[in-house]
């Protein structure tokens, strides 16, 4: 039977995890860590939250766990309900390892306890090794899965994949296709094959996907439909994620994912050109919309059991989109209306559709620029890094190209689907109904939580950062007119050099 939310036996969502006990691993990441925050604040009745977590550069897992407690996305419920954080309960453990590295006390604690499990560990990066994509991403969910059985309670696991599994198809329905290759093969090849065999043969293996990540989690949700077997499963596939719409704060961001590096590049100065179809749709989506849905998808799967796993696109195409386009002129408007203290030129981006001609703008515009500023550096005694610095910025620019140049249709009929059965206070407290985007809004949090977030810098610092602007402003202008009056001269010169023979 259908929940609708004038039934009687309607269960608010918040209801549905009192005195429950969560399970998640990756909730020390951007995702992590604001689903944490989210079950916690709005779900008051929940009873634990087990986060799967490793000893990190040097810290034991206690010491991650004050830093997450401290941490400024845990700020109201420090404030309102700090009793609340108590209910975090880390658990030793790596999804690299056998058996999630768990021990078999912490297993049995979860295999007695655990009501629903949120699986948001993976490896992000684009241009990991196949090795440790696979690893992680497959081979971890696989563990996960296998611990999963034994739950004893276990009313729905929750994977958090990718839209752009899929991407070697231009329209991306809500269902798990067939993978590209057999994963248990993969995972076989990956054991004894070694590293330098195994890089030699990405390229091939991976195909026509721009990276080992996508293609290793179009892997994991072909295992995931082969080893759950009987398990209340669903799959959230997220976009590209951008800072908190609303929750906890807007424009809440942590750390570099999504766009927010080159944006970062981008408030600096540093990064002026990119391989860009401005006409496409740039599908992105708030965080905490896509931590909305989740929390109400493990809602759903357990209260609507199926023998079938149920996909939802969490995207923003088809409901409200933007173009590449618009995306960056809001974006470096806002960069420039809220410049980083340490900007060294004018936020100003060039989208280049012509690769070539975009090749030549990196070498004028980043390349050589770099130099020619770590040479003022070097005569001043300071440091040389803008060449250095430019170089992981072309290297991730590198990997974006594929989303900036391409457009893909993702069906998002089940996501719809499951907002319409909420009621008006869940619909309220666990909104994920994109049409409720406004863009301008969204975009000038984001890049106010990045300079807060990421660059540390406090807003009392705008009025002194907004005076350089305008001297950058002035600079990037009377340099392009410098450049054009070069370029007439030049041209006038080879001209009078032709006419006089």
């Amino acid at each position: 039977m259908t929940i609708h939310p004038e039934h009687s036996d309607y269960m608010p969502v918040a209801e549905f995890y009192k005195d429950s006990s969560i399970f998640i691993t990756g909730g020390t990441g951007f995702l992590g860590k604001v689903l944490v925050e989210k079950l916690l604040w709005s779900c008051p009745g929940i009873k634990n939250i087990y986060l799967l977590m490793r000893p990190k550069r040097g810290q034991n897992v206690a010491t991650r766990l004050a830093e997450l407690i401290k941490s400024p996305i845990l700020h109201r419920l420090r404030k309102a309900r700090p009793e609340d954080l108590n209910k975090i309960v880390p658990i030793i453990g790596d999804v690299a390892e056998p058996e999630l590295g768990i021990s078999k006390s912490d297993q049995k604690l979860l295999i007695e306890t655990v009501s629903v499990v949120f699986h948001a560990a993976a490896m992000i990066k684009f241009n990991e090794t196949l090795k440790l994509a696979v690893t992680i991403n497959l081979i971890g969910t696989k563990q996960l899965v296998k611990l999963c059985h034994h739950m004893l309670k276990l009313k729905a696991l929750i994977y958090v994949s990718t839209a752009y599994c899929n991407c070697d198809k231009d329209e991306v329905k809500e269902v798990i296709y067939p993978p590209p290759y057999d994963p248990e093969k993969i995972m076989q090849c990956i054991e004894w094959m070694d590293d330098k065999l195994i890089k030699t043969i990405t390229p091939v293996i991976i195909g026509n996907r721009p990276n080992t990540y996508t293609f290793t989690k179009a892997l994991a949700e072909s295992v995931l439909l082969t080893e759950s077997k009987n398990l209340p499963v669903a799959i959230v596939r997220p976009s590209i994620v951008l800072s908190a719409r609303c929750e906890p704060v807007p424009g809440w961001v942590d750390g570099w994912a999504g766009p927010a590096g080159l944006l970062g590049a981008g408030g600096l100065g540093l990064f002026r050109t990119a391989y860009c179809h401005g006409g496409k749709v740039a599908d992105m989506i708030p965080v905490d919309m896509v931590i909305n849905l989740l929390i109400c998808a493990a809602w759903h799967r357990a209260r609507e059991p199926s023998k079938d796993i149920t996909v939802y696109n969490c995207c923003t195409g088809l409901q409200k989109p933007i173009l590449w386009k618009n995306f960056v002129a809001l974006c470096y408007g806002y960069l420039r209306k809220h410049p980083l203290n340490d900007a060294v030129w004018y936020p100003d981006l060039r989208c280049n559709s012509n690769r070539i001609f975009n090749m030549l703008c990196i070498f004028i515009l980043h390349v050589l620029n770099a130099h020619i500023l770590d040479l003022f550096f070097r005569l001043s005694g300071k440091k040389p890094k803008l060449v250095s610095m430019q170089l992981k910025i072309q290297r991730t620019s590198k990997d974006f190209e594929f989303f900036t140049t391409n457009q893909w249709h993702f069906k998002d009929d089940n996501m719809r689907s499951l907002f319409n059965i909420l009621n008006a206070e869940d619909r309220h407290n666990f909104n994920f109904d994109v049409k409720d985007i406004e863009w301008p809004a969204v975009l000038e949090s984001y890049i106010l939580g990045i300079r807060s977030f990421n660059f540390n810098q406090h807003p009392s610092s705008l009025p002194q950062a907004r005076r350089r602007m305008k001297k950058l402003f002035w600079m990037h202008h009377i340099t392009q007119v410098l450049v054009v009056l070069l370029l007439i001269w030049l041209s006038f010169v080879l001209f009078s050099r032709t006419f006089s023979f």
